[in-house]
Protein backbone atom coordinates (compact mmCIF):
# COMPACT_ATOMS: atom_id res chain seq x y z
CA UNK A 1 0.00 0.00 0.00
CA UNK A 2 1.22 3.35 -1.16
CA UNK A 3 2.30 5.82 1.76
CA UNK A 4 1.36 9.05 1.21
CA UNK A 5 4.46 10.67 3.59
CA UNK A 6 6.78 9.81 0.22
CA UNK A 7 7.91 12.31 -1.63
CA UNK A 8 6.11 12.35 -5.23
CA UNK A 9 8.45 11.15 -8.01
CA UNK A 10 10.58 13.98 -9.63
CA UNK A 11 7.91 16.15 -11.38
CA UNK A 12 9.52 16.80 -14.87
CA UNK A 13 9.22 13.36 -15.78
CA UNK A 14 5.42 14.46 -16.18
CA UNK A 15 6.19 15.70 -19.56
CA UNK A 16 6.45 11.41 -20.21
CA UNK A 17 3.05 10.83 -18.88
CA UNK A 18 1.36 11.78 -21.40
CA UNK A 19 -2.10 10.10 -21.51
CA UNK A 20 -3.71 8.22 -24.65
CA UNK A 21 -6.31 10.42 -25.69
CA UNK A 22 -3.26 12.70 -26.12
CA UNK A 23 -0.65 10.48 -27.96
CA UNK A 24 -3.75 10.15 -30.72
CA UNK A 25 -3.78 14.03 -31.31
CA UNK A 26 -0.04 13.84 -32.03
CA UNK A 27 1.25 13.76 -35.87
CA UNK A 28 2.62 10.28 -37.20
CA UNK A 29 5.57 12.48 -37.81
CA UNK A 30 5.67 13.88 -33.66
CA UNK A 31 5.08 10.00 -32.57
CA UNK A 32 7.72 8.64 -35.08
CA UNK A 33 10.40 10.89 -33.39
CA UNK A 34 9.70 10.35 -29.63
CA UNK A 35 9.28 6.70 -30.24
CA UNK A 36 12.68 6.90 -32.33
CA UNK A 37 14.24 9.08 -29.87
CA UNK A 38 14.82 6.17 -27.47
CA UNK A 39 17.46 4.24 -29.89
CA UNK A 40 20.89 4.34 -30.31
CA UNK A 41 19.97 2.11 -33.29
CA UNK A 42 16.77 1.28 -34.97
CA UNK A 43 15.91 -1.10 -37.63
CA UNK A 44 14.55 -0.28 -39.46
CA UNK A 45 12.48 3.22 -39.80
CA UNK A 46 10.88 2.86 -42.48
CA UNK A 47 9.21 -0.51 -41.03
CA UNK A 48 8.61 1.69 -37.78
CA UNK A 49 6.75 4.95 -39.88
CA UNK A 50 4.66 2.33 -41.57
CA UNK A 51 3.60 0.54 -38.15
CA UNK A 52 2.33 4.01 -36.73
CA UNK A 53 0.97 4.66 -40.11
CA UNK A 54 -1.54 1.50 -39.51
CA UNK A 55 -1.47 0.10 -36.01
CA UNK A 56 -3.20 2.57 -33.31
CA UNK A 57 -1.55 1.12 -30.53
CA UNK A 58 1.80 -0.76 -31.24
CA UNK A 59 3.22 -3.57 -28.93
CA UNK A 60 6.58 -2.89 -27.57
CA UNK A 61 8.35 -5.97 -25.88
CA UNK A 62 10.76 -5.25 -22.96
CA UNK A 63 12.14 -7.51 -20.73
CA UNK A 64 14.41 -7.78 -17.60
CA UNK A 65 16.60 -10.85 -15.78
CA UNK A 66 15.92 -10.02 -11.82
CA UNK A 67 19.47 -10.51 -10.88
CA UNK A 68 20.05 -8.46 -8.47
CA UNK A 69 19.94 -5.28 -7.15
CA UNK A 70 18.63 -2.28 -9.65
CA UNK A 71 21.51 0.11 -10.78
CA UNK A 72 20.60 3.71 -12.02
CA UNK A 73 20.25 2.82 -16.10
CA UNK A 74 18.12 -0.37 -15.48
CA UNK A 75 16.15 2.16 -13.27
CA UNK A 76 15.74 5.45 -14.48
CA UNK A 77 16.44 5.16 -18.18
CA UNK A 78 14.02 2.17 -18.42
CA UNK A 79 11.06 4.50 -16.89
CA UNK A 80 12.17 7.21 -19.21
CA UNK A 81 11.94 5.40 -22.22
CA UNK A 82 8.56 3.23 -20.82
CA UNK A 83 7.07 6.86 -20.54
CA UNK A 84 8.32 7.62 -23.79
CA UNK A 85 6.39 5.06 -25.73
CA UNK A 86 3.02 5.08 -23.42
CA UNK A 87 3.09 8.77 -24.83
CA UNK A 88 3.03 8.24 -28.15
CA UNK A 89 0.41 5.31 -27.48
CA UNK A 90 2.21 2.04 -27.70
CA UNK A 91 1.38 -0.84 -24.63
CA UNK A 92 4.61 -2.22 -23.26
CA UNK A 93 4.68 -5.57 -22.21
CA UNK A 94 7.61 -6.26 -19.60
CA UNK A 95 8.50 -9.50 -19.56
CA UNK A 96 9.86 -10.45 -16.03
CA UNK A 97 12.43 -13.24 -17.03
CA UNK A 98 12.70 -15.26 -13.86
CA UNK A 99 12.67 -18.32 -15.85
CA UNK A 100 15.53 -17.24 -17.82
CA UNK A 101 16.91 -15.36 -14.66
CA UNK A 102 17.19 -19.58 -13.29
CA UNK A 103 18.45 -20.50 -16.68
CA UNK A 104 21.36 -18.25 -16.55
CA UNK A 105 22.26 -19.46 -13.16
CA UNK A 106 21.63 -15.92 -11.27
CA UNK A 107 21.09 -16.29 -7.96
CA UNK A 108 22.52 -19.96 -8.18
CA UNK A 109 19.18 -21.05 -10.06
CA UNK A 110 17.05 -20.26 -6.59
CA UNK A 111 14.03 -19.23 -8.50
CA UNK A 112 11.83 -18.06 -4.85
CA UNK A 113 15.06 -15.42 -4.65
CA UNK A 114 14.61 -14.66 -8.32
CA UNK A 115 11.18 -13.60 -8.18
CA UNK A 116 11.57 -11.35 -4.88
CA UNK A 117 14.04 -9.52 -6.90
CA UNK A 118 11.44 -9.14 -9.76
CA UNK A 119 8.90 -8.40 -6.76
CA UNK A 120 11.87 -5.73 -5.85
CA UNK A 121 12.13 -4.27 -9.62
CA UNK A 122 8.86 -3.75 -10.00
CA UNK A 123 8.63 -1.47 -6.62
CA UNK A 124 11.31 0.91 -7.67
CA UNK A 125 9.33 1.73 -11.20
CA UNK A 126 6.35 2.29 -9.24
CA UNK A 127 8.28 4.91 -6.98
CA UNK A 128 10.49 6.17 -9.41
CA UNK A 129 7.58 7.50 -11.57
CA UNK A 130 7.10 4.88 -14.54
CA UNK A 131 3.46 5.69 -16.03
CA UNK A 132 1.78 2.79 -14.84
CA UNK A 133 -1.68 4.64 -15.50
CA UNK A 134 -4.10 3.37 -18.08
CA UNK A 135 -2.81 -0.29 -18.81
CA UNK A 136 -0.53 0.63 -21.18
CA UNK A 137 2.38 -1.23 -19.14
CA UNK A 138 2.18 -4.85 -18.68
CA UNK A 139 4.47 -6.47 -16.45
CA UNK A 140 4.10 -10.36 -17.01
CA UNK A 141 6.25 -13.18 -15.71
CA UNK A 142 7.96 -15.47 -17.81
CA UNK A 143 7.22 -18.52 -15.43
CA UNK A 144 3.22 -17.97 -15.33
CA UNK A 145 2.49 -17.00 -18.81
CA UNK A 146 4.88 -19.96 -20.53
CA UNK A 147 3.32 -22.25 -18.20
CA UNK A 148 -0.62 -21.37 -19.40
CA UNK A 149 0.36 -21.37 -22.93
CA UNK A 150 2.77 -24.19 -23.30
CA UNK A 151 1.71 -25.46 -26.37
CA UNK A 152 1.67 -22.16 -28.18
CA UNK A 153 5.63 -21.34 -26.80
CA UNK A 154 7.26 -24.67 -26.77
CA UNK A 155 6.90 -25.37 -30.38
CA UNK A 156 7.64 -22.46 -31.21
CA UNK A 157 11.11 -22.29 -29.06
CA UNK A 158 11.50 -26.30 -31.00
CA UNK A 159 11.12 -24.28 -34.37
CA UNK A 160 13.58 -21.92 -34.23
CA UNK A 161 15.67 -24.10 -32.64
CA UNK A 162 15.72 -26.57 -35.56
CA UNK A 163 16.36 -23.73 -37.91
CA UNK A 164 20.05 -22.47 -36.66
CA UNK A 165 22.93 -23.90 -36.55
CA UNK A 166 24.75 -24.48 -33.09
CA UNK A 167 27.52 -21.29 -33.78
CA UNK A 168 25.00 -18.95 -34.23
CA UNK A 169 22.99 -19.45 -31.12
CA UNK A 170 26.33 -19.87 -29.78
CA UNK A 171 26.99 -16.27 -30.83
CA UNK A 172 23.74 -14.71 -29.52
CA UNK A 173 24.90 -15.77 -26.10
CA UNK A 174 26.22 -12.23 -25.46
CA UNK A 175 22.68 -11.44 -24.38
CA UNK A 176 23.04 -13.33 -21.05
CA UNK A 177 26.24 -11.31 -20.65
CA UNK A 178 28.47 -14.31 -21.64
CA UNK A 179 30.76 -14.22 -24.27
CA UNK A 180 31.25 -17.22 -26.77
CA UNK A 181 34.46 -18.53 -24.98
CA UNK A 182 32.54 -19.25 -21.92
CA UNK A 183 32.05 -22.80 -21.11
CA UNK A 184 28.10 -22.84 -21.09
CA UNK A 185 25.82 -24.51 -19.78
CA UNK A 186 22.90 -26.94 -21.94
CA UNK A 187 20.90 -24.54 -20.41
CA UNK A 188 22.27 -21.46 -21.50
CA UNK A 189 22.23 -22.97 -25.16
CA UNK A 190 18.50 -23.18 -25.05
CA UNK A 191 18.12 -19.34 -23.79
CA UNK A 192 18.94 -17.23 -27.00
CA UNK A 193 16.02 -19.68 -28.55
CA UNK A 194 13.71 -19.03 -26.10
CA UNK A 195 14.30 -14.90 -25.78
CA UNK A 196 13.79 -15.16 -29.97
CA UNK A 197 10.59 -17.03 -29.54
CA UNK A 198 9.34 -14.38 -26.71
CA UNK A 199 8.92 -11.74 -29.27
CA UNK A 200 6.66 -13.63 -31.55
CA UNK A 201 4.68 -15.15 -28.13
CA UNK A 202 4.35 -11.84 -26.73
CA UNK A 203 3.02 -10.85 -30.74
CA UNK A 204 5.37 -7.75 -30.67
CA UNK A 205 5.91 -5.01 -33.09
CA UNK A 206 8.91 -3.44 -31.12
CA UNK A 207 12.27 -5.10 -29.28
CA UNK A 208 13.14 -2.17 -27.28
CA UNK A 209 15.64 -3.41 -25.64
CA UNK A 210 19.39 -2.54 -24.87
CA UNK A 211 22.42 -2.73 -27.55
CA UNK A 212 23.75 -6.01 -25.81
CA UNK A 213 20.29 -7.44 -26.75
CA UNK A 214 21.02 -6.56 -30.75
CA UNK A 215 22.02 -10.39 -31.93
CA UNK A 216 19.16 -12.03 -30.55
CA UNK A 217 16.68 -9.39 -32.05
CA UNK A 218 18.51 -9.70 -35.32
CA UNK A 219 17.65 -13.51 -35.03
CA UNK A 220 13.72 -12.98 -34.68
CA UNK A 221 13.77 -10.72 -37.91
CA UNK A 222 15.93 -13.82 -39.47
CA UNK A 223 13.65 -16.00 -38.29
CA UNK A 224 11.03 -14.09 -40.31
CA UNK A 225 13.03 -14.59 -43.65
CA UNK A 226 12.86 -18.38 -42.84
CA UNK A 227 9.00 -18.54 -42.23
CA UNK A 228 8.05 -16.35 -44.92
CA UNK A 229 6.45 -13.79 -42.47
CA UNK A 230 6.35 -10.47 -43.58
CA UNK A 231 6.10 -7.88 -41.09
CA UNK A 232 9.07 -8.50 -38.62
CA UNK A 233 9.89 -7.21 -35.35
CA UNK A 234 11.96 -3.34 -35.17
CA UNK A 235 14.57 -3.10 -32.94
CA UNK A 236 14.94 -0.04 -31.47
CA UNK A 237 18.41 -0.30 -28.95
CA UNK A 238 18.90 1.98 -26.69
CA UNK A 239 22.12 3.00 -25.29
CA UNK A 240 24.09 1.23 -22.72
CA UNK A 241 25.42 3.12 -19.90
CA UNK A 242 29.00 2.51 -18.87
CA UNK A 243 30.38 1.74 -15.75
CA UNK A 244 31.61 5.00 -13.59
CA UNK A 245 35.40 3.77 -13.59
CA UNK A 246 37.80 3.91 -16.00
CA UNK A 247 37.16 1.11 -19.09
CA UNK A 248 34.04 -0.18 -17.88
CA UNK A 249 32.02 -0.63 -20.83
CA UNK A 250 29.27 -2.08 -18.94
CA UNK A 251 27.53 -1.21 -15.63
CA UNK A 252 28.20 -4.37 -12.98
CA UNK A 253 25.51 -5.33 -10.39
CA UNK A 254 28.88 -7.41 -8.93
CA UNK A 255 31.03 -4.28 -8.56
CA UNK A 256 29.42 -1.45 -6.14
CA UNK A 257 31.52 1.03 -7.57
CA UNK A 258 30.71 0.69 -11.35
CA UNK A 259 27.38 1.90 -10.97
CA UNK A 260 24.58 4.10 -8.46
CA UNK A 261 21.59 2.05 -7.48
CA UNK A 262 18.30 3.46 -7.13
CA UNK A 263 18.33 3.03 -3.28
CA UNK A 264 21.82 3.97 -2.37
CA UNK A 265 21.73 7.18 0.22
CA UNK A 266 22.62 10.52 -0.77
CA UNK A 267 26.05 9.85 0.93
CA UNK A 268 27.05 7.00 -1.17
CA UNK A 269 26.17 8.35 -4.83
CA UNK A 270 28.11 11.68 -3.72
CA UNK A 271 30.57 9.20 -2.96
CA UNK A 272 30.25 7.39 -6.07
CA UNK A 273 30.05 10.68 -8.26
CA UNK A 274 32.97 12.26 -6.56
CA UNK A 275 35.20 8.67 -7.27
CA UNK A 276 34.05 8.37 -11.07
CA UNK A 277 36.38 8.53 -13.85
CA UNK A 278 36.12 12.00 -15.46
CA UNK A 279 39.31 13.58 -17.26
CA UNK A 280 39.08 17.09 -17.93
CA UNK A 281 37.95 18.36 -21.24
CA UNK A 282 37.23 14.94 -22.68
CA UNK A 283 33.65 14.62 -23.59
CA UNK A 284 34.16 10.65 -24.93
CA UNK A 285 34.18 7.67 -22.97
CA UNK A 286 33.59 9.84 -20.44
CA UNK A 287 30.75 8.14 -17.61
CA UNK A 288 29.75 11.23 -15.80
CA UNK A 289 28.85 13.08 -18.97
CA UNK A 290 27.08 9.73 -20.22
CA UNK A 291 24.85 10.01 -17.26
CA UNK A 292 24.19 13.73 -17.98
CA UNK A 293 23.47 13.34 -21.36
CA UNK A 294 21.26 9.73 -21.19
CA UNK A 295 19.96 10.54 -17.62
CA UNK A 296 19.50 14.16 -16.44
CA UNK A 297 18.64 15.95 -19.93
CA UNK A 298 15.58 13.24 -20.79
CA UNK A 299 14.52 13.95 -17.29
CA UNK A 300 14.65 17.69 -16.68
CA UNK A 301 15.19 19.12 -19.64
CA UNK A 302 18.11 21.27 -18.20
CA UNK A 303 21.49 20.84 -16.19
CA UNK A 304 22.10 23.09 -13.89
CA UNK A 305 26.04 23.59 -12.40
CA UNK A 306 26.55 25.66 -9.35
CA UNK A 307 30.22 27.46 -9.25
CA UNK A 308 31.60 30.67 -7.83
CA UNK A 309 31.78 33.78 -9.77
CA UNK A 310 35.41 33.11 -10.02
CA UNK A 311 34.87 29.60 -12.38
CA UNK A 312 32.16 31.47 -14.26
CA UNK A 313 29.13 31.58 -11.86
CA UNK A 314 26.14 29.38 -12.16
CA UNK A 315 24.62 28.44 -15.78
CA UNK A 316 21.90 26.29 -16.80
CA UNK A 317 22.45 24.30 -19.57
CA UNK A 318 19.33 23.69 -21.79
CA UNK A 319 21.10 20.74 -24.35
CA UNK A 320 24.15 18.09 -24.24
CA UNK A 321 25.67 20.07 -27.33
CA UNK A 322 25.92 23.28 -25.32
CA UNK A 323 27.67 21.27 -22.09
CA UNK A 324 30.23 19.38 -24.27
CA UNK A 325 31.13 22.68 -25.78
CA UNK A 326 32.07 23.99 -22.47
CA UNK A 327 33.59 20.59 -21.14
CA UNK A 328 35.60 20.53 -23.91
CA UNK A 329 36.69 24.01 -23.86
CA UNK A 330 37.89 23.28 -20.48
CA UNK A 331 35.12 26.26 -19.43
CA UNK A 332 33.60 23.81 -17.58
CA UNK A 333 35.68 21.68 -14.44
CA UNK A 334 35.44 18.30 -13.47
CA UNK A 335 35.42 19.58 -10.06
CA UNK A 336 32.02 21.88 -10.97
CA UNK A 337 30.21 18.97 -12.82
CA UNK A 338 30.40 16.25 -10.72
CA UNK A 339 28.34 18.12 -7.56
CA UNK A 340 25.99 19.52 -10.02
CA UNK A 341 25.88 15.23 -11.47
CA UNK A 342 25.48 14.18 -7.85
CA UNK A 343 23.05 16.67 -6.56
CA UNK A 344 20.42 15.91 -9.41
CA UNK A 345 20.73 12.36 -8.97
CA UNK A 346 19.94 12.12 -5.59
CA UNK A 347 16.97 14.48 -6.64
CA UNK A 348 15.74 11.48 -8.80
CA UNK A 349 16.26 9.25 -6.68
CA UNK A 350 14.83 10.38 -3.21
CA UNK A 351 11.54 9.29 -4.09
CA UNK A 352 12.68 5.76 -4.47
CA UNK A 353 14.30 5.90 -1.15
CA UNK A 354 11.39 7.59 0.72
CA UNK A 355 9.19 4.36 -0.48
CA UNK A 356 12.23 1.76 0.67
CA UNK A 357 11.93 3.73 3.69
CA UNK A 358 8.08 4.52 4.38
CA UNK A 359 6.34 1.42 2.38
CA UNK A 360 6.72 -2.28 4.58
CA UNK A 361 6.40 -4.29 1.59
CA UNK A 362 8.45 -2.54 0.07
CA UNK A 363 11.03 -2.26 3.32
CA UNK A 364 11.05 -5.87 3.41
CA UNK A 365 12.06 -6.84 -0.23
CA UNK A 366 15.14 -4.60 -0.48
CA UNK A 367 15.92 -6.28 3.13
CA UNK A 368 15.99 -9.70 1.55
CA UNK A 369 17.21 -8.52 -1.83
CA UNK A 370 20.47 -6.96 -0.16
CA UNK A 371 21.38 -10.30 1.73
CA UNK A 372 21.13 -12.04 -1.36
CA UNK A 373 24.58 -12.95 -3.03
CA UNK A 374 25.24 -11.90 -6.59
CA UNK A 375 26.20 -14.67 -8.75
CA UNK A 376 27.36 -14.45 -12.58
Amino acid sequence: MENNSETPPSEPLQHLSISPESSSQMSLNERFEIIRSIGEECIQEDELKRLLANKPQPICYDGFEPSGRMHIAQGVMKAINVNKLTSAGCKVKIWIADWFAQLNNKMGGDLKKIQVIGEYLIEIWKAVGMNLEGGQVEFIWSSEEINARAHEYWPLVMDIARRNKLPRIVRCCQIMGRSDQDELSAAQIFYPCMQCADVFFLKADICQLGMDQRKVNVLAREYCDDIKRKNKPIILSHHMLPGLQEGQEKMSKSDPSSSIYMEDEEAEVNVKIKKAFCPPKVVEKNPCLEYVKYIIFPWFNEFKVERNLDNGGDKTFKNFEELAFDYESGELHPGDLKPALAKTLNLILQPVRDHFKNDPKAKELVKRVKSYKVTR
